[in-house]
């Protein structure tokens, strides 16, 4: 039986033009910023709108696995279950990088029959969001080198520039770099480098800002650099902050588009999980969650990452309370867990499959034990999972007081949902969740990562190199140690290392860097080999993307 590929079931999709999209989500058209038929940016002035906010409902996953646990998927999916239900819902998903989808991972508009629509140009560049963050980001460093060019006043040293340029795409040529060669009128030789647009603060600070007033007060606070006698230099020195705002006026309101199957969907930024805090906008989900009665969003990768930086990082910040979590996981993925290779996965193996699940079991654990959230496992079901495999899954996950759902959003859409968004219903209306941080505010910043290692990696500790700790003594000395600490670690493991798969035991986490975004308003600690800029693969999907003379786009996934 011949599949049809993701693009190809979204190109048979007849979309309902946006304003109809808008009514169904109760925004008005004086709201609406409409970009062609099938997309729209909302007025920001809507949330001032009086109407009661929505069940928040968080979708997270295990750990990620190459064999794929389809977390936006099912995001989508259960968002079309529950309009199938007869419930009021929208969704709020993050915008796709280009680095992936020319890479390896491919786009991150859902797949089969849950996407979101116009797949082709949420994929690409949609509404520009990406390209404005970008220019903001580069602007902040042109005009870092040019008041060095222009005597520098205020006595930045070149050694101690932390602020880089940035472009959407896994370019690892651009890494690391020497710029302002070719003279005294060419600009000041030093060492640069650039990351990709999604790990650029500036992405951070679009998706944790709750207005333009927030947005210029926090691009203000970006620290890029340090002074002869180390102290931090910021945007607002540079007189920068106005003109990136400037930019990014546009960029800030929401982008609304819609599913298959015609739910509302807000589309807004998208930084990695691994290495920057993995949530959509606030102004997205607050949207979401005004405009619908219940709101569905994603974190990026596993819950050891988005959840758990959606949870300490984003509801920290935005006084946001989830409802209920949806923790997604393939029998597939708990399979090479165990230690299965890919090669391997469609045959029976419980030996495998019970070594596996103790990973989706700490993810669980987690959610309800740390943070005190009603949680229900969705298991994305493959047609060569058996029933013995299911049954297995399902008793291990009872033992804990959780439900498994098995869901076939990816096959059949909103129908494949609706067990789940029952419920997902059920968790919102009957189970009360306690929310709680893993961390305070007012812990050191080294408490902070080790509670985050201990409590949520489940590892016996942390490994602070000496001249990360003198970095933490600086920070903490300048007033940033009570910040948040977004952690950037491989999403492949719980561990730093990406080779312990499953729930590894017994191991340390090593802190290689930290660095202050104090415009985000958080602090990133840097684990393990942890790239900033990625590169494309030996065969990168871009070779496999073309577009006929109709402009029909073809190889995207």
């Amino acid at each position: 039986m011949a599949y049809l590929t993701d693009i190809e079931i979204a190109q048979q999709c007849k979309m309902k033009p946006i304003s109809e999209i808008a009514a169904t989500a109760h925004v008005e058209e004086e709201y609406l910023e409409h970009y062609g038929k099938y997309k729209a940016k909302i007025d920001l002035s809507l949330l001032k709108k009086e109407r009661k906010d929505g069940k928040l409902v968080l979708v997270t996953a295990i750990t990620p696995t190459p064999a794929g646990e389809g977390k936006t998927t099912t995001t989508i999916g259960l968002a079309d279950g529950l309009r199938r239900i007869g419930k009021d819902v929208t969704v709020a998903l993050r915008e796709p990088s280009l680095g992936p989808v020319f890479g390896i991972k491919g786009g991150a508009a859902g797949g089969g029959y849950a996407q979101v629509v116009p797949m082709e140009d949420i994929n690409l560049h949609f509404t520009g969001d990406f390209h404005a963050i970008g220019a903001a980001n580069n602007l902040l460093a042109a005009m870092l080198d040019n008041h060095i060019q222009q005597g520098n006043a205020l006595g930045i040293d070149v050694k101690k520039i932390t602020w880089k340029r940035c472009v959407d795409m896994n370019d690892r040529q651009l890494r690391n770099v020497i710029d302002g060669l070719g003279g005294r009128m060419q600009g000041v030789p030093r060492e640069d480098g650039f990351d990709i647009t999604v790990a650029s603060e500036i992405m951070a600070v679009l998706c944790l800002s709750d207005s333009i007033t927030d947005l210029k007060e926090r691009l203000a606070r970006i620290i890029v650099g340090y002074t002869y006698d180390d102290q931090p230099v910021t945007c607002g020195q540079l007189k920068a902050h106005g003109a990136m705002a400037a930019l990014l006026k546009d960029a800030l309101k929401p982008n609304l588009v819609q599913t298959l199957e015609g739910t509302p969907a807000f589309v807004h930024g998208g930084p990695f999980a691994n290495i920057a805090h993995g949530c959509n906008s606030v102004i997205a989900t607050k949207m979401a969650m005004k405009m619908g009665d219940y709101a569905i969003t994603e974190a990026g990768f596993g819950a050891d990452l988005g959840a758990e930086k959606f949870l300490d990082i984003k509801c920290r910040m935005a006084g946001l309370t989830p409802d209920a979590v949806v923790v997604v996981a393939t029998i597939r993925a708990l399979k090479m867990h165990g230690g299965l290779a890919k090669t391997e996965l469609g045959n029976e193996d419980l030996a495998a499959l019970e070594a596996g699940i103790p990973n989706l079991l700490r993810h669980v654990s987690n959610i309800k034990n740390v943070y005190r959230l009603p949680c229900v496992v969705a298991v994305n079901r493959f047609p060569t999972d058996t029933d013995a495999e299911i049954d297995c899954l399902i008793e291990r996950c009872k033992a804990l007081g959780v439900n498994v759902v098995l869901s076939t959003v990816w096959a059949d859409g909103g129908a494949g949902g609706e067990e789940l968004a029952k419920e997902v219903v059920r968790l919102c209306e009957e189970e009360q969740g306690d929310f709680t941080f893993c961390y305070e505010d007012d812990t050191t910043i080294a408490e902070k990562i080790e509670a985050i290692v201990k409590k949520i990696y489940g590892g016996d500790g942390v490994n602070i190199l000496p001249a990360v700790q003198k970095q933490i003594d600086r920070l903490t000395e300048l007033g940033y140690g009570n910040l948040p600490v977004c952690m950037a670690k491989t999403q492949y493991s719980f561990s730093d290392d990406p080779t312990k798969l499953g729930a590894p035991e017994g191991f340390t986490v090593t802190v290689r860097n930290i660095k202050i975004s104090a415009g985000a308003g958080f602090i990133v600690a840097l684990t393990g080999e942890i790239m900033t800029m990625p590169g494309l693969p030996k065969s990168p999907a871009a070779e496999r993307i073309d577009v006929d003379e109709n402009g029909v786009i073809t190889g995207l996934f």
